[in-house]
Formats: structure tokens, C-alpha cells, sequence
């Protein structure tokens, strides 16, 4: 009970607060989305379009819309490999839900295969009402 206080005295007065951590639904190299895209899905609806963009020539992952929704950061094609995006965490801000991202690009002097990638992240995270934004963050 203390705790659920102290959560909301935190969060009334603007301070992050941590929620549950995401659950890795797929995270990988490509996807036939090819343009950069941060998307959140809240109904077995959206996510099965979303999934559709991304693969649909796989099963459709189960997400139980009850208690999660999908948080997904595409970056779109890249040039060769080397490139990878990770969700690395959620926090609550004044009542808005962060999502924050990490994109990790080769060093300029890496030997990287010439193959154009798609890298993408997609999560489960706890159900939210409320607005979404995602964060890109800096090693």
C-alpha cells in the first residue's frame, strides 16, 4: 500500500515512474515494413494489421489484449548490416507512457555485409488508456 502511495505522490509531481518491464514478442533484422515507424497497437484489430506489415507470411504471435498491448519501432531499410534497434524500457511521465528505444548503428571503420536491412523491435507492455510516446535514447 505504502508503495502504490509513494507511486502516485511520484507521479503527481512529475517524476518518472517505472512500470513493468515489456515482454519481447520479436526483434531481428527484417521486415517488410521499410520505412521508419514507432506504432502502438491496442486491439487484436490493429495488431493483426500491424502484424500483416510486418510478416505476414508467419503466425500471428498471441498478445492478451486484456491486460497488454503491442509497442513495435521499425527503423526502416538500411544500407548494410549492423544496424539493430532495442525497447529498452517504459516509464509513466505526467500521466503520458514513454516508450524508450536505442538504435546501435555500425562504427564507420566496421567491415559490415552489404545487404539492405529492416531492423524492428516489437513488445508487449502493460495496457495503457492513455497517450504514447516514444523516446529514442542515447548510449
Amino acid at each position: 500500500m505504502m508503495a502504490f502511495v509513494c507511486a502516485i505522490f511520484l507521479q503527481a509531481a512529475g517524476v518518472p515512474t517505472p512500470t513493468p518491464p515489456a515482454r519481447s514478442i520479436e526483434r531481428g533484422q527484417t521486415s517488410w515494413v521499410d520505412s521508419p515507424r514507432e506504432v502502438v497497437a491496442r486491439t487484436p484489430q490493429e495488431w493483426a494489421a500491424l502484424w500483416r506489415l510486418h510478416a505476414a507470411d508467419r503466425p500471428l504471435p498471441t498478445v492478451d489484449f486484456s491486460k497488454d498491448m503491442v509497442a513495435a519501432v521499425f527503423l526502416g531499410s538500411r544500407p548494410t548490416a549492423g544496424f539493430s534497434v532495442e525497447i529498452t524500457g517504459i516509464r509513466q511521465v505526467n500521466g503520458v507512457l514513454v516508450v524508450q528505444y536505442r538504435e546501435t548503428r555500425p562504427r564507420i571503420e566496421a567491415v559490415t555485409a552489404q545487404v539492405i536491412t529492416d531492423p524492428f523491435h516489437i513488445v508487449a507492455i502493460p495496457k495503457s488508456a492513455g497517450e504514447v510516446r516514444f523516446e529514442k535514447v542515447e548510449r
